[in-house]
């Protein structure tokens, strides 16, 4: 891959889709990972995370016209997926990682939270399944798809999952520590990969796919794959103690080896206004000849999620 010319990707920015404007209780605040999924030819439904008032978030959506997604269709009136019984994984809050159809059902693999006293809270993955076609979701279980384990023990989360040549594969993020930036205690955590032949039952660990690039940097989460011309693209998450988030960019011939291109990911912080401090949570959709990035700005998606679009 290093002998592999890269050309810079161009994004052009086309603003903020939606942001809560505080009136609904559990969705008061907040528009977080957006993670799309094509309902039908008119209805591109973006699932997201929004919290309420004590920042405990539920998985609700926002409707889009896949031609044009900044006209919103509909926003859900109840949650899609709610918090978990007292004393689970995800009894404070979730957040939507990957959405993907498995015959005739939905798979989404989500973040649940649950707080802690000597590190601030713990992140593990859930998997929930529809029958509706994304209307509502029911735990596959009540306890972590992908636990915590002797190699992974604080942060085994933010799984996309994809279905290739009859096998699961997951990219995600795991981690065993925290650190500490600015005075402010945040996780540690790269990218590892994982294989399942149903997509319920994953290995205790997995491999290490992507690791910092440099001390500078503590994050690596969120990714996206896909596969153009025989190629697996990734779009993901990079939090440096320097800078705060960013979105970065990798490739890979297998899904495995992956190939750090940051410098060509061609999208950054905006001057001013809702993405101005910071970029995250990228996540990517095909619509006929237009592609898409939805993304996060400012405070890890407080001030909504909004989109870009490859420039042609």
């Amino acid at each position: 891959m290093a002998n592999v010319a890269v050309q810079t990707m161009k994004w052009l920015k086309h603003g903020l889709i939606y942001c809560p404007d505080g009136s609904s209780k559990w969705a008061k605040q907040y528009a977080c990972l957006p993670t799309p999924f094509l309902v039908d030819s008119k209805c591109l439904r973006i699932f997201l995370t929004f919290c309420d008032e004590n920042m405990i978030g539920r998985i609700g959506y926002v409707d889009v016209d896949p031609a044009n997604p900044q006209n919103i269709l509909n926003i859900s009136s109840e949650p899609v997926l709610d918090i978990g019984k007292p004393g689970c994984f995800d009894e404070n809050g979730l957040m939507p990682a990957s959405v993907l159809s498995v015959g005739d059902k939905l798979y989404m693999y989500y973040v649940g939270y649950q707080l802690g006293q000597r590190v601030r809270y713990y992140q593990f993955c859930g998997l929930a399944v529809s029958v509706d076609g994304g209307n509502s979701f029911q735990r596959m279980q009540e306890v972590p798809v992908i636990d915590r384990s002797p190699e992974e023990t604080l942060n085994r989360t933010a799984a996309f999952v994809m279905f290739e040549n009859e096998c699961f594969r997951m990219w995600y993020v795991a981690g065993s520590e925290w650190t500490t930036v600015n005075e402010k205690s945040l996780p540690v955590y790269n990218l590892r990969y994982s294989e399942s032949s149903d997509g319920i039952n994953w290995p205790g660990s997995g491999k290490v796919c992507i690791d910092f690039e440099s001390e500078d940097e503590h994050v690596v989460g969120r990714p996206w794959v896909f596969k153009e011309e025989g190629i697996y693209k990734m779009f993901l998450s990079s939090r440096t103690r320097s800078k705060g988030y960013r979105i970065g960019y990798a490739e890979s011939k297998d899904g495995i080896a992956w190939h750090r291109l940051d410098h060509h990911v061609g999208i950054d912080v905006s001057n001013e206004g809702w993405d101005s401090q910071m970029i995250a949570y990228a996540s990517i959709f095909n619509w006929k000849e237009k592609k898409y990035m939805f993304y996060n700005g400012n405070d890890c998606g407080r001030s909504g999620f909004g989109y870009a679009l490859v420039a042609r």
